[in-house]
């Protein structure tokens, strides 16, 4: 990609007394080199010495701040609200990008105008010393898969999840949903998701985006609370949509009551010889049975002259 087609992305890390990480969140945007960036760190009033390394690299911000906020939501709507650049994204103070990404976002919403938004296909995790610990794979991204709950935390059907800090949208895509609703305690991001699914497809794109980490002082370790809260957003969303509310149990008819019990007691005769094995299998085949099919839009790439070009494919993938 030539370098005058070099969208301008900005990127916003929220932070709050991170500095055992938020030097390498911070290399990790500015090493890219990227020629077009716009970097801005919100910073909530940390008492660690975040403001002296925020402030080492302060000539390269577009913006900065260190001052009391009401939270890490409220602390990226602050951060955008400096935002000149096409394409938005927001990365936390403990996890990071890898070398090549933002050129290869760029490179994607450059070359594909119909992407109002992307995401990674395969989202790596890391531990606390920054060691890859996972890498799990996505077949695809889908509104129908998304109202259906494939992409909560936990779930019978579950794909995985959209990757926050992979994903980045365009600017005109965060100001029709208003930016990220800050009533919500730690889910706002998946709402954030459901928002943007009115209006425009999720790709996926093939690459690794970014890392998040594992840590013991992360938000992220309240997953209980997460996981309800996204689920009682999910549930308002299907609601919008005329949905009947999602249950983890599976619902039965009428003229199905009898598989329905002895699937939903499966579990308990598991381990009952014989008899454990034959209502196992029976589950099995009735999720198989009625497992949904879905369509998504992936990305996939070619090399022209030397220069990567994208083109959108569409895949058909079922739980």
């Amino acid at each position: 990609m030539r370098k005058q087609n070099f969208p301008k992305i900005s990127i916003v890390t929220p932070s709050y007394n991170q500095a055992s990480f938020l030097e390498e969140t911070i290399t990790s945007v500015l090493d890219q080199n990227y020629p077009n960036l716009e970097y801005i760190i919100v910073d909530g009033g940390s008492r660690d010495n975040s403001v002296e390394i925020i402030q080492k690299y302060s000539k390269n911000l577009h913006f900065w701040v260190s001052e009391p906020d009401n939270g890490q939501y409220h602390a990226i709507n602050k951060g955008f609200c400096h935002a000149t650049g096409d394409i938005f994204a927001w990365l936390n103070s403990s996890d990071f990008y890898l070398p090549w990404t933002l050129r290869t976002v760029g490179s994607i919403f450059s070359g594909c105008s119909e992407v109002s938004w992307l995401t990674t296909l395969n989202k790596l995790v890391f531990s606390e010393d920054g060691s890859c610990i996972n890498n799990r794979q996505v077949p695809g991204y889908s509104r129908e898969a998304f109202l259906d709950g494939c992409y909560l935390p936990v779930w019978p059907r579950n794909l995985g999840w959209i990757q926050q800090e992979s994903t980045f949208w365009r600017k005109d895509l965060w100001e029709k949903v208003g930016g990220v609703n800050e009533q919500y305690d730690f889910a706002a991001d998946f709402d954030l998701w459901g928002q943007f699914f009115r209006y425009a497809h999720l790709y996926g794109a093939p690459c690794p985006l970014a890392g998040h980490r594992y840590h013991s002082e992360q938000r992220s370790q309240a997953e209980n609370h997460y996981k309800d809260e996204a689920e009682s957003i999910l549930n308002k969303l299907r609601m919008q949509n005329a949905l009947p509310e999602l249950d983890r149990i599976f619902k039965v008819n009428e003229e199905s009551t009898t598989i329905g019990i002895l699937i939903n007691n499966a579990v308990k005769f598991r381990k009952v010889r014989y008899v454990g094995g034959f209502l196992e299998s029976l589950r099995e085949l009735f999720i198989f049975c009625t497992r949904k099919r879905y369509e998504a839009d992936v990305l996939c790439k070619y090399d022209d002259d030397c220069f990567v070009k994208w083109f959108i494919k569409n895949v058909k993938f079922s739980i």
